[in-house]
């Protein structure tokens, strides 16, 4: 790229020389038929003048037809009328105010990246070369259709699983079986549903991020799954109130990395293959997708070179580091290339770069071109439909054995596309049939029932089988669940060392004082049992953890966000169901108020709040992935508050609890932060528990956290401010559409979250990092220990330790890709095949590849490996400190460790950056020594001029120790 552009946008994928209207295509068969490049203009074409049905199905609704279904309430499953239909849509938008568009003002040039060709080989790396070598053998002996099975899905609802590509049956390679998600086997019984992301995030605790990997992945492979589509590393959490933060671990890179990693290894120690999503920047929900929110083309995050690789490439480096199988391309647009076929994201940053040497999947219907998309890095495409839900056409499929045999896709690329995929089944051993039996899923994403048929989007005649066997593989899961949850839940607040409380009320001494307190202030005598209300709708069931599809509202006590991220709860153990059991009844009387409508109208209401002398108030904030709403959250949310009333009951409770005097402990469940100004310095809210988003086992956790069997250790994974406007305007969600293409300009660079607060000063609530403990740790001893020297670069580039696998290039014989006679087509089904007559119409001709095409480009020297150069997780520096528990119980600290870079000209570096952390389990008075390693890669900054990592070797690195980003009372020099 120009350098003087090196801070305006990143990628410039220009498609517009092998861009055609359909009408330019005369169908002579020559270099494409009609159907074979289908790319971002033919869609744009086809969805402006839509011909074809649309069905609205389970998984997101995601299209302009069902937008449009929802907004006039029919349940029509075919766009009719569509020009009326999209008449309709615009004006009711119009009417809304949803459109912004200046006047006359036209689309940006689609693509403002540089070009990055041709695909990187996989095979370079000799921690996948004994899979690759396998692989190549059983790829060689594969027909073009094979080879073009493998790579695309047989459909939405073509199989059991959210997702199914197609088998090469000849050389015994299966479908495998994709699904959902990060927090849990989603569709499936029988299953744990383990905290979400967010919380894992909030342990800051590796080992529980590994462990909660591992049962996941042995509950997929007991499911009959070879892929799950987890975990999510972004979004990054850039705007605090974007819908699908809770996914992911935290607004950091470092910490996102670390748990993203960590989860990896988990997941892939039980020979599941992990994804990980979203690739990349896809920070917020709305305009996601064309027309789910009434616009053409999905939204653009524009974001400069450096920023894309310090803060939203940053973790998906570590999961590649880590081994990932596969990485998932996100929905939105990057610098207005769509990210499932920008070449210089997939060709050159993630398989050059970072030397990945998985498979690139699209999310689901996030590819909007065939050749385009195969050429610019995708190697799987998800589910197989193309530009509409469930139609049976796709950009791949027929289209791609078409591509093939013209020549528009070089053989070599679908070579390659093929051997990804067989190398990562091999790496994680798939082909041991005793874990993973050629056979589809033992349960079923679309029915509860037992019986069903294995196509269930298809209207042919199937016949039924069993689809259901409700294996249960939960085990002992439920532990590892609670864990999480109890080690992800944050002590904001405990004035006075109110908590933890005891099962049994307070000692006779504190009660004493506690009741004279309450007399002086209602004039009223309590005798009798300690008592304690509980309230808030937060706090109870509702009606059921499953009550709404895909957890997409937001009622009783919340334990996950909603969407694809999002499961069947086995069961969800409430607060107070927890807290019913657990006091003792002989002491305790328990009172509940489980709503949010507390009235002080009336005389016995207001008597029973005036006895109380604890009160518990449960309280929460949901969100979810765009193609589902609840009241006005659309995904994202439409601010930070609380919702269902959540602050006024807490000033009301805090109000009459004791008449105004009786202690009071807020829990909070939420997706992200939550705005806090309202009650959080009342005088009588002693504490508050930040408790995540805890899972199914989110009562027990609590229960243990509230009666001191845990000490609490998690520690914020994001900032929470005094107002939304505190996280500056590049934390605020694009929510009304500043353009024919929604254009998100990523301003704000480096500084998001904690960096932001610093950089402008703010004074946050509660710092990013921040948690309280009922003990006390005292940091000392600070030690820097220089490993290697200081040089600005990295070693050169290695050459590659194992070398790609080679195939014929020549154009295989078209026989190769028509339709068997024996095999009975099932309606939407896709197929690899074309017709014969089809196949003798197809010549090879000259396709008009995009400029840039035929260049190769230099490899970058930040390559050469798994993760990138090796030498940039080589350890730079150590930095160790003493850390002593000095308080009365034992628990875990989380010391941290921030850098701050060298001042170097005309590089501007946040004030710091997290680049260490542990978690240390200490008695009262003992203490360890932690020690943080440092790599290259931790203390360099991307350089825009060298196109790599550079370190800077003039003046000196600073590091600050301690246990949040505002709390770092250790500091050291290098």
């Amino acid at each position: 790229m120009a350098r003087d552009e090196s801070q305006q946008g990143l990628l410039r994928d220009d498609p517009s020389k092998h861009r055609r209207s359909l009408s330019s295509n005369d169908g002579d068969a020559g270099a494409f038929d009609s159907d074979s490049d289908l790319d971002a203009t033919d869609y744009i074409d086809r969805e402006a003048r839509p011909k074809k049905t649309f069905q609205v199905q389970s998984r997101p609704q995601r299209r302009w037809c069902s937008f449009l279904f929802t907004t006039l309430g029919r349940r029509s499953k075919g766009c009719i009328g569509v020009v009326a239909a999209i008449l309709v849509i615009w004006l009711l938008l119009m009417a809304g105010g949803a459109f912004v568009y200046k006047k006359a003002k036209e689309e940006p040039p689609y693509g403002q990246s540089p070009p990055w060709y041709p695909t990187p080989k996989g095979g370079i790396a000799s921690t996948w070369a004994k899979s690759y070598d396998k692989a190549s053998k059983l790829v060689g002996k594969m027909t073009l259709a094979e080879k073009v099975n493998v790579t695309t899905g047989t459909g939405w609802q073509m199989g059991l699983a959210v997702g199914t590509n197609g088998p090469a049956v000849h050389v015994g390679f299966p479908q495998l079986q994709l699904q959902d998600g990060p927090l849990g086997i989603r569709f499936a019984d029988n299953i744990t549903a383990f905290p979400a992301g967010i919380t894992v995030g909030a342990t800051w605790n590796r080992q529980l991020m590994y462990a909660r990997g591992k049962a996941h992945a042995i509950e997929a492979r007991q499911k009959g799954i070879n892929v799950l589509l987890g975990p999510c590393v972004g979004p990054l959490g850039r705007m605090p109130a974007g819908g699908r933060n809770w996914e992911g671990f935290g607004a950091d890179p470092y910490l996102q990395g670390v748990a993203g990693a960590e989860t990896v290894k988990g997941i892939q120690s039980e020979n599941v293959m992990a994804t990980i999503k979203h690739f990349v920047a896809n920070e917020q929900e709305h305009f996601r997708q064309p027309w789910e929110w009434g616009l053409p083309h999905a939204i653009s995050s524009n974001i400069d070179d450096r920023t894309l690789h310090e803060l939203y490439a940053w973790p998906f480096a570590d999961a590649v580091k880590a081994g990932v199988a596969a990485v998932m391309c996100s929905y939105n647009q990057l610098n207005n290339s769509y990210a499932c076929g920008n070449s210089k994201l997939m060709n050159g940053i993630l398989k050059d770069e970072m030397g990945f040497q998985g498979f690139v999947m699209s999310d689901w219907l996030a590819q909007h071109s065939g050749v385009g998309t195969a050429l610019a890095g995708l190697d799987m495409t998800m589910p197989g439909d193309g530009a509409t839900w469930a139609n049976g056409q796709s950009f791949w499929g027929p289209e791609l054995t078409r591509a093939v045999l013209n020549g528009s896709v070089p053989l070599e690329r679908l070579n390659d596309m093929v051997t990804r995929i067989v190398a990562a089944w091999y790496q994680l051993g798939q082909d041991d049939e005793t874990k993973f039996p050629k056979q589809p899923p033992n349960f079923s994403s679309w029915t509860n029932d037992r019986m069903g048929v294995l196509a269930p989007g298809s209207s042919s005649p199937q016949d039924q089988v069993v689809v259901n066997q409700f294996v249960n593989v939960q085990a002992n899961h439920s532990v590892i669940a609670r864990e999480v949850a109890a080690e992800g839940t944050v002590l904001l607040k405990n004035d006075g060392g109110l908590l933890p409380i005891s099962r049994n009320g307070l000692d006779a001494k504190r009660l004493k004082a506690r009741r004279s307190v309450i007399e002086r202030a209602t004039g009223k005598q309590h005798e009798g049992k300690f008592k304690i209300g509980v309230f808030g709708e937060d706090a109870g069931p509702g009606d059921g953890p499953n009550v709404c599809k895909d957890r997409n509202c937001n009622q009783g006590t919340l334990g996950s966000g909603w969407g694809s991220g999002a499961v069947e709860f086995p069961y969800l153990v409430s607060p107070v169901e927890s807290l019913r059991k657990q006091f003792d009844s002989s002491k305790v009387e328990l009172v509940e108020f489980l709503d949010n409508k507390l009235s002080f109208s009336g005389n016995d209401s207001n008597a029973a709040v005036d006895e109380l002398e604890l009160c518990i108030v449960f309280a929460n904030s949901d969100s979810g992935e765009g193609f589902a709403k609840w009241e006005d959250v659309k995904g994202d949310r439409p601010n930070i508050n609380l919702q269902k009333g959540g602050d006024e009951l807490i000033v009301k409770v805090a109000g009459g609890c004791g008449g105004g005097t009786g202690d009071v402990i807020v829990v909070i469940h939420a997706v992200g932060p939550v705005l806090m100004e309202k009650w959080i310095d009342l005088p009588n809210v002693k504490s508050v528990l930040f408790a995540n988003l805890p899972g199914q086992e989110s009562g027990n956790a609590l229960a243990q956290i509230l009666f001191g069997d845990t000490n609490p250790s998690g520690h914020l994974p994001f900032t929470i401010g005094k107002s939304l406007e505190d996280y500056g305007a590049g934390g605020q969600v694009l929510y009304l559409p500043n353009g024919v293409i929604a254009q998100q300009d990523f301003k704000e660079g480096l500084y998001i979250d904690y960096r932001h607060f610093d950089k402008m000063n703010i004074e946050p609530r509660f710092e990013f990092g921040f948690g309280l403990s009922y003990t006390t740790f005292k940091f000392d001893n600070l030690q820097v220990t220089q490993l290697r020297r200081k040089t600005a670069l990295p070693q050169p580039r290695p050459t590659p330790a194992a070398t790609p696998p080679s195939y014929s290039t020549n154009i295989p014989d078209g026989s190769e890709g028509v339709f068997p006679l024996e095999i009975r087509k099932l309606d939407k089904y896709i197929y690899p095949y074309l017709e014969k007559d089809e196949v003798q119409k197809i010549k090879v001709g000259k396709y008009p590849y995009p400029d840039g095409y035929e260049t190769q480009q230099p490899l970058s020297g930040a390559g050469g490996a798994e993760g990138g150069n090796p030498d940039l997780w080589a350890i730079q520096v150590r930095v160790d400190v003493d850390v002593k528990n000095d308080g009365p119980v034992v628990g875990a600290v989380v010391p941290q460790l921030y850098l701050q870079y060298p001042g170097k000209n005309g590089v501007d570096f946040p004030v710091k950056v997290l680049r260490g952390f542990d978690k240390v389990f200490l008695k009262p008075g003992e203490f360890k020594t932690i020690k943080f390693p440092l790599t290259r890669r931790d203390l360099s900054y991307w350089d825009v001029e060298q196109q790599n990592w550079v370190m800077v070797t003039e003046g000196e690195y600073k590091f600050l120790v301690g246990q949040s980003s505002r709390d770092l009372p250790l500091t050291g020099t290098w």
